[in-house]
């Protein structure tokens, strides 16, 4: 019983995941999403008691699933060349970022307001968790020698707005990224390992 009422759970968010991601929010509505599963009202709030909690799950599972899998690379490959791996992670990143299911549901987020500071939690579960890994990962080439600078926490910072720049900010406006992802994540760690590298780096 317990797996049908976790393949029931996991089915809801499907389908709740695409409803908030073609409508946002607002533009979404419980009633729209058990017509899409097929079912009654009466059955989805069985599982989740609001729009808003249900909204907040599958803001959750989606950083899980695909958050986890962008930040990960720098645990699971510690011991690769620096340069190349921080490409690969910025190339997954910015994959990660631009989603648009993903971006949609993390528009609506910070768009609307919601009771119980939703988009504070999401924001704390989300991208304060993610570059806490990416921290740590820069913490550790640091003590090795690899890289050089004020502090961990700052150099993540500024590899997040070097990976960002040019690709998030126009997409947050609907409007076309100025670069390509190869050349935004390849100019990106230049730059950065320019300016905290202490290791000679190829020139790209």
């Amino acid at each position: 019983m317990r797996v049908k009422t976790d393949e029931k759970r996991q089915e809801i968010l499907r389908v709740a995941a695409k409803i908030f991601g073609q409508n946002g929010y607002h533009g979404a509505s419980m009633a729209a999403i058990s017509a899409e599963l097929g079912g009654s009202k009466a059955t989805l709030y069985s599982y989740f008691s609001s729009k808003e909690e249900l909204f907040a799950a599958v803001l959750m599972q989606s950083l899980d699933e695909r958050g986890q899998e962008v930040f990960l690379v720098l645990e699971e490959n510690a011991d690769a060349e620096l340069t190349e791996l921080l490409r690969n992670f910025g190339r997954n990143y910015l994959e990660f970022i631009t989603n648009e299911e993903v971006f949609a549901l993390f528009r609506s987020a910070v768009s609307e307001e919601f009771s119980g500071k939703l988009s504070q939690e999401i924001y704390k579960n989300g991208q304060v968790r993610g570059w806490a890994e990416v921290e740590a990962y820069l913490a550790d080439k640091i003590n090795r020698g690899l890289l050089a600078g004020p502090s961990a926490k700052i150099l993540s910072l500024h590899l997040k707005g070097l990976l960002e720049c040019g690709i998030a900010e126009p997409i947050m406006y609907r409007c076309p990224p100025y670069l390509e992802f190869d050349e935004a994540v390849d100019t990106a760690v230049a730059a950065f390992m320019r300016a905290y590298g202490c290791e000679p780096q190829a020139q790209i």
